[in-house]
């Protein structure tokens, strides 16, 4: 292992890419503790304080790397861009041209790259201007506890809004900037790799409030689980199924073409980590709209019901709704970016066919079949990644809010594999011997 990483710093190109990448990685994280200008220092322990608490703003926290709750320059994080890259799939579903773009290679997705870095500044302005009215407004519903009467922008003027506003929305296109240059000029994956810091730089903070609540066997424990936790999602990720596929021969000239047999991979969590941030974003909303009803009679005691069985991990409805939520939205990502339709036209058009299934519709009821077969197992496990864990940090370790769990080292594990595979790819075309074997 020592031997293969002294090999990435042999290669002078390859070097000076890794070199590059951790430069933009601790930008980044100086700009996450950076605030902006006209902020309550004060109010702004409070609520750091608050976000320990859990609810919607722990939640944000964890995609920010800390930054939302040190209302940083990049509060937002790269959540925008996801944001936007997710509508920008799911639009091109249903809307012609954007299918259209998808099918034209490289051009296409320079069109489609391009788009998306409008829809994130637009969802940037939205959640900049929606997070200064909140946050002057104690919270709005993102904040648990007594702080109710949380005002992190007192001298609240439109120019200083637009200020804020200004500020955040900069710091998300600086953000999606510097992912784009670590894609091209780094090691690749740059929007990953960023998400990846922000999950792991909240590691140490989450290790020292479990030492304060349970000591150092609770520590070892929870790390002890957290390796188990990571051998399991790094066999999962790794595992697909192989459909095999045959191209039939054909004679152009005195060439023959065709003939070889290759295969179809299919992931068995083919959603990736995508299912858990929908389903988390649709489970808080109903805390968001509580906040909106009467703070006395028959609205407190919907708050009361919604923080007691939707917010707590523990709750038995919360991790009933949280699993099928996950379920539902790992199905219907899968059906998103793998078709078996077009797959099969796909197919057809190159000559190829799979053993034992004619071409055409029979090809797409196989595909279809299969890809459903194999959604169930990934879907499943990564409910259990996201619900154990908490469940059990949640109950056997009461009053600590740990937000790295099981959602934070399956991003982690995913976005370190990808990055391994570049890795290794590079130094493989150098005679270089990598990681992967």
């Amino acid at each position: 292992m020592l031997a293969n990483l002294k090999n990435i710093f042999k290669v002078q190109d390859l070097r000076n890419k890794v070199l590059f990448t951790f430069l933009m990685i601790a930008l980044y994280r100086l700009g996450a503790h950076l605030p902006v200008p006209g902020i309550d220092t004060a109010a702004l322990k409070q609520l750091k304080a608050s976000a320990d608490q859990g609810g919607v703003l722990a939640f944000l926290k964890l995609f920010s790397g800390g930054g939302l709750t040190n209302f940083a320059i990049f509060a937002l994080g790269i959540m925008p861009y996801i944001t936007a890259s997710i509508i920008m799939q799911i639009l091109g579903v249903v809307i012609p041209k954007l299918e259209e773009w998808q099918n034209q290679g490289a051009v296409g997705q320079r069109k489609i790259t391009q788009w998306t870095r409008y829809v994130t500044i637009g969802i940037a302005i939205l959640q900049s201007t929606g997070l200064a009215y909140l946050f002057h407004n104690g919270g709005g519903g993102l904040t648990r506890g007594n702080n109710t009467g949380l005002d992190l922008i007192p001298n609240f003027t439109v120019g200083r809004v637009l200020l804020i506003v200004l500020t955040l929305t900069t710091g998300t296109a600086l953000l999606m900037w510097m992912g784009e240059l670590i894609t091209q000029r780094g090691i690749g994956n740059g929007m990953s790799l960023l998400i990846f810091a922000s999950v792991v730089s909240l590691l140490p903070s989450q290790m020292a409030t479990i030492k304060a609540n349970g000591g150092w066997v609770a520590v070892i424990m929870v790390l002890a689980g957290y390796a188990f936790i990571t051998v399991a999602i790094v066999y999962v990720e790794q595992g697909q199924r192989r459909i095999p596929v045959q191209f039939a021969k054909r004679v152009v000239g005195r060439r023959q073409y065709g003939g070889q047999s290759t295969y179809i991979p299919l992931k068995v969590n083919q959603s990736g980590v995508i299912p858990i941030i929908f389903a988390s974003s649709v489970l808080y909303l109903p805390q968001l709209l509580s906040f909106v009803l009467p703070a006395d009679g028959w609205g407190k005691s919907v708050q009361d019901w919604v923080n007691s069985n939707l917010v707590t991990p523990n709750a038995p409805i919360h991790m009933i709704i949280f699993g099928l939520l996950i379920i539902g939205f790992a199905y219907f990502y899968t059906a998103i970016t793998f078709d078996p339709v077009k797959q099969a036209d796909q197919l057809r058009k190159q000559g190829g066919f799979i053993p034992g299934i004619r071409p055409g519709p029979q090809t797409e009821r196989y595909l279809a079949k299969v890809l459903s077969r194999i959604t169930l197992p990934g879907a499943l496990f990564i409910a259990a990644v996201a619900l154990i864990p908490s469940y059990i940090l949640t109950t056997y370790l009461p009053g600590t809010q740990v937000s790295f769990t099981g959602i934070s080292i399956l991003i982690a594990v995913g976005v370190a594999l990808e990055t391994m595979k570049q890795i290794d790819s590079q130094l493989m075309m150098r005679n270089y011997e990598g990681f992967l074997k």
